[in-house]
């Protein structure tokens, strides 16, 4: 598939654009959350109101022990001074009958007796206040209930006071009463401060809990669904960076997501043909060398004996400098799939063919880490490692560990070990060292660049360091998803 033709594809299986879908995603929410709360508002009971009886606020005042019916239990405390509003209790019909009420009860004087009750309502049962000049209110007008208590005049006192019906009637809200001592001071009792949670606090709070539940599901699998081309899209650009061979991005996503998937797949089909020009280029260069070198050969066969000889050694070189490009080459122009790998079981062949001849190669006990890539490419990438090792250092020890969430494997040596300007240089193509690493004993320079290649190309990398033992070789390599 080419890559317009990939481009074409995305955009065609595209949706919706990113912020027309996040605006979906939040409106939808709020619409569920705001359904869950009408939910919990129409079908929840609402808080059950504090009810007391005169009986039971005069009984308190005296001390004996109450446990009211409908209301929170009494605290019973002595006081010097009246504060708050029972020192200025609010002056209405219904909070002079609480005082006669209570006085009858107590057998005390109306004048030693204050009580104060304060209903709770939400806003929308408030009643309004009457405009300033209206007139007179109408029969039936509720009266202003800012202070008012007991039901801010919503009833009046309809029986005689002592009486048990007068006993009996039921003050709303929170109560606090008083009555003056003989001695001095002042009863007070007040109704005990709500515990926390209250029911019906519980019983909210139950409700968004269920609703957090069914929102936030649905939620994130919304979300979810948004965000997953993104997330595929960051993958296929790591894989590029390991393998410029890598298919094409097809995304069925946002229109933005569509965009930026054809012009990713644009870019990846021109890095690879960039990568196949250039190498197609060394390749037919390296070939064509060939034959001028073929030519030198042929006539150096009449030259005198030294001469000859010195120009063959070098013709020699080049020939397999020459030869190694061309099968480099040709190893890289095999687009290979990837495949996931046991570390520990290729390294062990590579260490085996190196022992079958003559070198001396151990690998340390390891767990086995599966990775994923190109077989030959990776054969290749140790080979040349535990070479150069076997060759330069009389020995090869390889260990393998699992750091995070790569591979490492180390290959150490015996032998003299590297400046500390070479341990980067040796990297370069065609570099050597010194007489003890030239193509006397066999290479051209090529090994560790395309060891180091093949590792980035797999998303690690092959690092040397220098020690008093040798040199170490330390590959990297993503373990497999």
């Amino acid at each position: 598939m080419s890559a317009a033709e990939a481009g074409g594809k995305a955009r065609r299986r595209t949706r919706a654009p990113i912020g027309l879908q996040l605006v979906a995603l939040l409106v939808a929410c709020l619409l569920g959350a705001q359904a869950i709360s009408f939910a919990m508002i129409t079908l929840m009971p609402p808080p059950r109101p504090q009810v007391y009886r005169a009986f039971e606020i005069a009984g308190a005042l005296r001390g004996t022990p109450v446990t009211p019916r409908l209301g929170r239990p009494l605290a019973r405390s002595i006081a010097a001074q009246l504060s708050g509003d029972l020192a200025s209790p609010p002056v209405s019909r219904m909070n002079r009958g609480l005082v006669t009420e209570l006085a009858a009860e107590l057998g005390a004087s109306e004048a030693d007796v204050r009580i104060v009750a304060h209903e709770h309502r939400p806003p929308w049962d408030r009643p309004r206040r009457r405009p300033r000049g209206e007139g007179p209110p109408p029969p039936g007008w509720p009266g202003d209930r800012a202070g008012s208590g007991a039901g801010g005049g919503r009833r009046s006192l309809r029986f005689p006071p002592g009486s048990p019906a007068a006993a009996e009637m039921p003050i709303f809200g929170d109560v606090e009463a008083a009555v003056r001592r003989p001695a001095g001071g002042w009863v007070v009792v007040r109704s005990q401060p709500e515990a926390f949670p209250t029911e019906w606090e519980e019983r909210g709070a139950l409700w968004l809990a269920v609703g957090f539940l069914l929102v936030a599901p649905a939620g994130l699998l919304f979300a979810r669904r948004i965000t997953a081309p993104l997330k595929k899209f960051s993958e296929a650009a790591d894989q590029l960076g390991r393998d410029p061979t890598a298919p094409p991005l097809t995304l069925s996503g946002p229109a933005e997501i569509g965009v930026a998937a054809a012009a990713f797949n644009e870019m990846q089909a021109r890095l690879r043909r960039y990568i196949d020009d250039r190498t197609g280029m060394v390749g037919a260069i390296s070939h064509d060398l060939r034959t001028p070198l073929a030519r030198i050969r042929f006539k150096m066969e009449r030259a005198p004996a030294e001469l000859r000889h010195s120009v063959l050694a070098d013709v020699g070189q080049m020939e397999q400098m020459i030869g190694d490009v061309l099968a480099f080459i040709r190893d890289e122009g095999e687009h290979r799939q990837r495949e996931r790998l046991d570390l520990l079981s290729l390294v062990e062949c590579v260490a085996d063919d190196a022992a079958l001849l003559g070198g001396d190669v151990e690998i340390a006990e390891s767990h086995p880490l599966t990775i994923e890539g190109d077989p030959v490419g990776l054969q290749r990438l140790f080979a040349n490692l535990v070479d150069n090792a076997v060759k330069y250092g009389a020995v090869a020890r390889i260990e393998m560990t699992q750091e995070g969430t790569s591979a490492v494997v180390t290959i150490k040596d015996a032998g003299p070990g590297l400046s500390a300007h070479e341990l980067e240089r040796v990297f370069l193509p065609f570099y050597r060292t010194d007489a003890s690493r030239n193509l006397d004993n066999g290479g051209v320079g090529l090994g560790l660049p395309i060891a180091r290649a093949t590792a980035r190309a797999h998303g690690g990398d092959v690092e040397l360091s220098s020690t008093a033992q040798g040199v170490v070789a330390r590959v990297s390599l993503p373990l497999a998803a």
